[in-house]
């Protein structure tokens, strides 16, 4: 058992994690990460579309697909 920090909105709480709560702990982190990274790509990606439209450029397939009508 290995000692982990949680911090939550609560506060912060102190608790033993066996070596598989750590493992799914670890992965959580990642898919976090990479979730948060796919949020930018498509914010990023909202804002090419956003200014090849103003400056009357084409635009691209998956540029296209994020806007709504």
């Amino acid at each position: 058992m290995t000692k982990v920090a949680n911090t939550s909105p609560n506060g912060e709480e102190v608790r033993d994690m066996t070596a598989e709560e750590l493992a799914q702990l670890e992965k959580d982190k990642v898919s976090g990460a990479e979730f948060d990274a796919n949020i930018q790509a498509q914010k990023d990606l909202k804002a090419s579309a956003k200014a090849k439209l103003i400056a009357g450029e084409a635009l691209t397939e998956e540029e296209a697909d994020t806007i709504v009508l």
